[in-house]
């Protein structure tokens, strides 16, 4: 579907002289998800309605930009006003669902001002979705603008309840590198808050009552415009908010500008009367379209790394060579070699373990530092990436060395001139045949559609912070119970966990952070944050210390999914979802609750009576392996201590 080819040219009408119009109303195909648009008193207003019940309520819409105030005085042109039904129909490996095919309305509500039209709210709409967007129009010869402000907003029914991660002020937190989404989340708070007063980063998750669950989000954001946080504090009113003026450095604007005709990223919401359509979504992938083509098949799996255990003192030549040893004794396709390899391996050296790795069926990821002017990262190797004839040339070595893929790290802004960056890079390492991954980053906003070769971005409070503190490693259950829900339902999240170490040091000693979950935790994880490319925080030692079911399962976990479908849950409290990768589905589930999660609950990928693998924990969270019989209704009894998994598979 190419949403970009389905664009109307408004007619004149009464709308345009100042007579306001009625409201128009459209809807998803099976006619339940309704979206209502009209000029209320000159104040362009959208609603949004599931199964005869509002979720978004009377909602601003539109811009002030250097050419006018277009968020009052506007009429709708509703003579002007068309939809049409279009297949949807992809596929994608990267993303939690491998095929997509579904049916969704385009509708265009064109609003005049003064007689001119000045934009059109272009709105997609499916079974659970709405997304929408402005096309903003020419006026005059004036060809170009600045939007300075978008009145677009979210009114939440009274009684509804928030699940969001605050956003950090600029260039604070480690050598002066955030905001990087890497803040923790507040469960079931009141509306009306807005965050660390900075407002939040996306995705934002809210239940209205007993109605259900609403999900907002963007995603088509490119060079041609800012990522958007959300502002509270004006009740239950969530508007959209530009960047911050600090960020980057205070290099760039936070106002975007926009070559006329132009679009605005697409805002997303998702609803549903439980969190199967949160869960499920792919609305931030069936909006947009790839920008341009892969330079190759790339290559997508698992991998290890050594500093989420062994630290900075683990990058050396050595360490790095029995990781490598590793990853094959595991299966696993990649190592990712962290920072300061520049300094302690050398480029000549590292061109040694990249052939090294090659023949031992092992591709290499090297971490890089993003860094030119904006933080004061000193993780080498820096200003490598910042500038494009620098950055083509280190990427011409990596090609020539044989090197699969960069992390980047401690990009922190969402400033037009960083997405320009981002973008920039995954266009260079396309050429040179390079994956891509960003950490300290910003959310990716349907990018695994748009850049073929970007496989995911950290934006999470992620392992690392494991690594630095007990705190972390004690909420790491309450933090996995979000993930299905919030953050890993719009993009893939590079977390870097399932470990089975018990301390967070190189000989799993007594000392430093301790993990507090189980081992069948740690699957359940690897099947539960979604990631095309997933380094695990394993280690060599685990060979012989981790219990062998627990390797044995490490070694066969797949990456790349063709289905997923939420089961149970509750976000902060427990979470079990399901996932298919060729004909075999994995159940999974952890609990952050004091209690057992004692659930029964329906498993309609498995026969009735079917066999399945089971991983389990007692109450003291000791693992085993053993199987679980389907019941003839087709449902199956779990229980989950607190910090404890569980895992079905499919024979």
């Amino acid at each position: 579907m190419e949403i970009k080819k389905f664009l109307w040219v408004a007619g004149l009408c009464c709308a345009c002289h100042g007579v306001y119009a009625a409201p128009v109303e459209f809807a998803s195909p099976d006619k339940k998800l309704v979206v209502t648009v009209t000029d209320d008193g000159g104040k362009p207003v959208y609603k949004v309605a599931y199964d005869g019940v509002v979720f978004v309520e009377n909602s601003p819409l539109g811009l002030r930009t250097d050419l006018g105030d277009w968020t009052q005085g506007l009429s709708l042109a509703d003579s002007a006003f068309k939809t049409k039904t279009v297949e949807v129909d992809y596929t994608l490996r990267t993303i939690k669902q491998s095929h997509v095919e579904k049916q969704a309305t385009l509708a265009v509500c064109p609003f005049y001002k003064d007689g001119k039209k000045v934009w059109d709210a272009e709105f997609y709409v499916s079974a659970h979705d709405v997304a929408f967007r402005y096309r903003v129009y020419p006026q005059g010869d004036r060809l170009c603008t600045v939007v300075k402000e978008e009145a677009t907003g979210f009114v939440f029914p009274e009684g509804t309840t928030t699940f969001l991660c605050p956003q950090s002020k600029p260039m604070g937190g480690f050598a002066r590198t955030s905001p990087s989404y890497e803040t923790s989340y507040k469960t079931d708070e009141a509306m009306g808050k807005n965050g660390w007063g900075e407002g939040y980063s996306f995705p934002c998750l809210f239940r209205t009552g007993d109605k259900g669950w609403v999900l907002i989000s963007e995603t088509g954001v490119d060079s041609r415009y800012c990522a958007s946080r959300l502002l509270g504090g004006k009740g239950s009113l969530y508007a959209i908010g530009f960047p911050q003026e600090g960020e980057f450095n205070g290099n760039g604007t936070t106002a975007p500008g926009l070559m006329l005709p132009g679009e605005t990223p697409w805002r997303t919401i998702s609803v549903g009367a439980t969190l199967a359509p949160i869960t499920e979504t792919t609305v931030a992938f069936d909006v947009v379209e790839p920008q341009y083509e892969p330079s190759r098949p790339y290559v997508y799996g698992r991998g290890t790394w050594s500093w989420i255990i062994g630290g900075d003192a683990s990058m050396n030549y050595d360490e790095q060579k029995r990781y490598i040893d590793f990853a094959a004794d595991m299966g696993y396709e990649s190592v990712l070699v962290d920072a300061w390899w520049d300094s302690r391996v050398g480029y000549k050296r590292m061109e040694e373990l990249a052939r090294y790795a090659a023949s031992k069926g092992v591709g290499l990821y090297l971490w890089y530092n993003s860094n030119g002017y904006w933080n004061d990262a000193p993780q080498g190797p820096r200003g490598r990436l910042d500038r494009t004839p620098v950055r083509r040339r280190e990427m011409a070595w990596m090609r020539d060395a044989g090197i699969r893929g960069i992390k980047v790290d401690f990009i922190g802004s969402d400033k037009q001139e960083t997405m320009r960056l981002y973008e920039d890079i995954l266009c260079d390492a396309n050429d040179y045949g390079l994956l891509v991954i960003f950490h300290g980053c910003t959310l990716p906003r349907g990018w695994e559609r748009m850049y073929p070769n970007f496989v995911a971005s950290e934006a999470v409070l992620a392992s690392e912070n494991m690594h630095f503190s007990q705190g972390s490693c004690d909420a790491e259950a309450f933090n996995a119970t979000l993930h299905p829900f919030i953050r890993n339902t719009v993009g893939s999240m590079d977390f870097g966990g399932s470990t089975l170490n018990h301390y967070y040091n190189a000989k799993d000693e007594p000392r430093g952070s301790r993990r507090v979950t189980s081992d069948v935790f740690a699957l359940a994880t690897a099947v539960m944050f979604q990631s095309a490319v997933q380094h695990f925080a394993m280690t060599p030692g685990n060979l012989e210390t981790a219990p062998g079911w627990a390797i044995d399962f490490m070694k066969k976990v797949p990456t790349t999914w063709d289905e997923v479908r939420f089961i149970d849950g509750y976000p902060g409290r427990y979470a079990v979802m399901a996932r298919r990768h060729g004909d075999t589905w994995y159940v999974v589930g952890v609990n952050a609750q004091e209690e057992t999660a004692e659930l029964e609950v329906e498993l309609p990928m498995f026969a009735a009576g079917e066999t399945v693998a089971c991983y389990e924990d007692d109450e003291k969270l000791q693992g085993r392996q053993t199987t679980r019989r389907v019941g003839k209704d087709g449902k199956v009894k779990l229980s989950i201590p607190k910090n404890g998994g569980v895992v079905l598979v499919g024979e």
